[in-house]
């Protein structure tokens, strides 16, 4: 039988009891849980690995939870993420939604609770991955279907490398937008590190040379931010 997959989960919260008590509670439900107790360590921690969604507190020291959320924001806008806090003011609730939570908790609360409502969310992040994985896209000249990870171009198919295969799909997602380069570097090579973005840079240089037929097709460098593919 099929390993079930361990979903990673950040956890930010600068009280020790609490974070312990959460931390050991997820853990018991198969849930693999990095704790941090400030928004610096969790914004670090966010760097370094792939998660699967993010539990902050809001009142934290160095750096409280809604600037840490603006910082995971601009990485990845779609993870899923959690306010935990004990401030009520319908005011810091609206600014916890307006910054992308998809739930604002308050305490204290039902640990069930909040593992009931992070499975939901998890489940439907899961199905609509599903849903994109039989996407298939034309850009330009070429026809690119991710399932069977082919190019194709003028009666001619190029085979990509699960890697090529994989940035080609996330440059496709956000054609003629920006691809941030953390973004992918997370999703594909599992961290950012420097040699990570230079194994990267190789992938690009090699995506490049599989659609130079189509003048209209380029791959720019948005100089220390990320990727654009521009294609009609």
């Amino acid at each position: 039988m099929e390993d079930k997959k361990k979903y990673k989960i950040l956890l930010c919260e600068d009280d020790a009891n609490l974070g312990m008590v959460l931390k050991n509670y997820l853990e018991l439900n198969d849930y693999d849980v990095t704790l941090e107790r400030d928004g610096r360590l969790g914004l670090a921690a966010f760097q370094r690995e792939k998660f699967d969604i993010c539990l902050l507190d809001v009142m934290m020291p160095n750096m409280d939870g809604f600037t840490l959320a603006e910082e995971i924001r601009d990485v990845d806008p779609d993870i899923p993420l959690f306010f935990l806090s004990a401030k009520t003011m319908k005011e810091d609730i609206i600014q916890g939604y307006k910054l992308g939570a998809d739930d604002y908790i308050t305490k204290p609360f039902d640990s069930e609770v909040l593992l009931l409502k992070m499975k939901a969310i998890l489940k439907r992040n899961e199905e609509e991955s599903r849903v994109s994985e039989n996407i298939e896209f034309d850009l330009g000249k070429y026809h690119f279907n991710p399932k069977l990870r082919e190019l194709k171009h003028d009666g001619s198919t190029q085979t990509l490398s699960p890697k090529e295969n994989e940035l080609l799909k996330m440059l496709a997602e956000h054609k003629n937008d920006l691809l941030p380069r953390e973004k992918a570097l997370k999703k594909i090579w599992g961290s950012d590190t420097y040699f990570n973005g230079r194994s990267m840079d190789v992938y690009i240089a090699k995506l490049r040379k599989y659609l130079k037929e189509d003048g209209n097709i380029e791959i720019v460098n948005i100089h220390g931010n990320g990727f654009r593919l521009v294609a009609p």
